[in-house]
């Protein structure tokens, strides 16, 4: 069993190259690659979440990569979970297992751990989205007061997903969320030797580099992805349905803006995503390797 091996996280804001530094890491020790991005568990955003391509997947293995129907709301508990399945199977024993993604809290649970809370049936979940979702600030607020007021304590903003996610748990478990959360985590990685990268390029360059690559998935495919989406009839809350392209691919779809604004919105969207992303990283991953890359 692969239970303590070799490491190596790749984090940085999208478009920063980590998925290039990954592969070249891969090919030279025969590593596998396990996906560390929220979008890219997703199975139909193959292009809008930029996931590997076929030349990708015949350099290095790759795992965990459009594995999730649109349908369901990922939660990074569920990428934990799966995260352990991955390195423990025989397959992978005495190779190094590269993560790389840009979603901060799945490096966060992956290092210091995560409440082992059960997982909700779809069900469930269901249910109170739609008490929910008709809800204003106020009302979220009211509802999770009266049903959990621990978790209300320890909750800043009463927004649509935490307020279900914590009912959920309430409701699946008996227990409180904040009760799961108070668990001391499992470190996954723990006697690993991990190396922990944060590639940070020039802004600049980044923001040439998202333009270039949008421009790019227009072309491939991106408009056809957002249709087969669309044609799904998706509750719009669903995480596959915000990601960054297809809320504006959709608008243009419908008529509501033309070709040119959608492409702008949807590239001023992306830098601002990086730009959530960077900030992240400085707070909280300041005690990582911090390398400059072309983002080429």
């Amino acid at each position: 069993m692969n239970k303590k091996g070799r490491a190596v996280l790749i984090a940085g804001p999208t478009a920063s190259g980590k998925s290039a530094l990954a592969l070249a890491r891969a090919a030279k020790s025969d590593g596998v690659i396990v996906n560390a991005d929220s979008m890219q568990v997703y199975d139909v955003l193959n292009v809008l979440s930029a996931r590997p391509q076929v030349d990708d997947l015949a350099i290095a293995e790759h795992r965990l990569y459009g594995c999730v129907s649109p349908t369901t709301r990922y939660s990074t508990g569920q990428w934990v979970a799966d995260v352990e399945k991955v390195i423990q199977d025989d397959a992978l024993q005495d190779r190094e297992v590269i993560f790389v993604g840009g979603t901060g809290l799945y490096f966060e649970a992956l290092i210091k751990g995560i409440a082992p809370v059960p997982t909700v049936p779809q069900k469930v979940v269901e249910t109170f989205e739609k008490v929910i979702q008709p809800l204003d600030r106020a009302g979220r607020r009211e509802i999770l007061l009266a049903r959990d007021p621990k978790m209300a304590a320890r909750l800043k903003e009463p927004d649509q997903q935490r307020v279900v996610r914590a009912l959920s748990v309430l409701e699946a478990t008996g227990k409180s969320l904040a009760d799961w959360q108070d668990i001391e985590p499992v470190d996954l990685l723990h006697g690993w030797d991990v190396e922990k990268l944060v590639l940070s390029p020039d802004r600049d360059v980044l923001r040439a580099r998202v333009a270039a690559r949008y421009s790019a998935m227009m072309d491939s495919g991106a408009i056809e992805e957002v249709q087969a989406l669309l044609s799904l009839d998706l509750d719009p809350t669903l995480p596959a349905m915000k990601a960054i392209g297809v809320p504006e691919i959709s608008a243009w779809l419908a008529g509501a803006m033309r070709r040119e604004e959608m492409v702008e919105r949807a590239v001023i969207a992306t830098r601002q995503y990086a730009k959530r992303q960077r900030t992240w990283f400085r707070r909280r991953m300041a005690d990582w390797a911090w390398v400059e890359s072309s983002a080429r």
